[in-house]
């Protein structure tokens, strides 16, 4: 398996998981958005798991490599919130988002190799990486609904109910996010000997989780203030942005982090 074979997948995938949030607004079809979603994660994991075998070591080295899992797991939150909440325009979002991160990688083709770091020869490398881009896709889901009901606030008022599905997708982000750090502690402790180190990286993914906490803890004090609480949760998403890829281009980080991406 090659990169430049992940267009004949994505375009599959992609037009399963379009067939899936269009059947999401037909009455009786769940089954269907189910089958469709499934069958598109089915066709990406595929590839995935091909780059993992030719390039023999997990496709997670790269940007490009993390923003493929990112791909795949914004369809999976976009299936978990409708399968437990029924809402059906999320589907769309995460496919459309999806589309986005699918394209970056298709037209900004980067080298993969075998090559990986001793540091990264751990076994929670894998678990790691894995479990911060399933947050990272829980909580970009919760950040565009927070923006799309900004927006949508200036014409209608906000309901309760999408309100809770913020909330939710929050928790469940935020829940993995903390398994994620405490899987790095643990790589790191065993890589280099300590658990924490106040790295560039580490400090931005210790203001992102205490963003996300501060979303969680406003809701519970200020549970009717819809808007402010929204502010902060796309507050929040700009700090994981900045702790996921915008690390790598502050200059407390060159020459100085351990966790910069190879951009290759």
């Amino acid at each position: 398996m090659e990169w430049n074979h992940l267009i004949y997948f994505a375009l599959l995938a992609v037009f399963c998981w379009g067939m899936g949030a269009m059947a999401a607004y037909r009455p009786g079809k769940s089954l269907q958005v189910v089958l469709w979603t499934v069958a598109g994660l089915a066709i990406f994991m595929a590839f995935i798991v091909g780059m993992w075998v030719s390039l023999e070591r997990p496709p997670l080295r790269t940007m490009g490599e993390t923003r493929l899992w990112y791909s795949f797991f914004l369809p999976v939150a976009g299936i978990i919130t409708y399968i437990r909440w029924r809402y059906k325009w999320i589907l769309s979002f995460s496919t459309v988002m999806s589309l986005v991160f699918i394209c970056i990688n298709l037209f900004k083709p980067e080298i993969h190799n075998k090559t990986l770091m001793p540091a990264l020869q751990s076994p929670w490398f894998a678990p790691h990486v894995i479990v911060y881009m399933f947050a990272y896709a829980m909580l970009g889901a919760g950040a565009v609904v927070a923006v799309y009901l900004l927006v949508r606030s200036r014409k209608r008022a906000i309901e309760p109910g999408v309100m809770n599905l913020c909330d939710n997708l929050v928790y469940v982000g935020t829940a993995f996010l903390t398994i994620g750090m405490l899987f790095g502690a643990l790589w790191a402790k065993e890589a280099w000997g300590h658990y924490w180190s106040w790295d560039p990286k580490e400090t931005w993914a210790a203001a992102t989780w205490l963003g996300n906490l501060l979303y969680i803890h406003f809701r519970f004090q200020k549970n009717k203030q819809y808007r402010a609480a929204l502010g902060i949760l796309v507050f929040s998403f700009i700090l994981l942005q900045v702790c996921w890829f915008g690390v790598n281009y502050l200059p407390s980080a060159q020459g100085n982090s351990v966790h910069v991406y190879n951009m290759e």
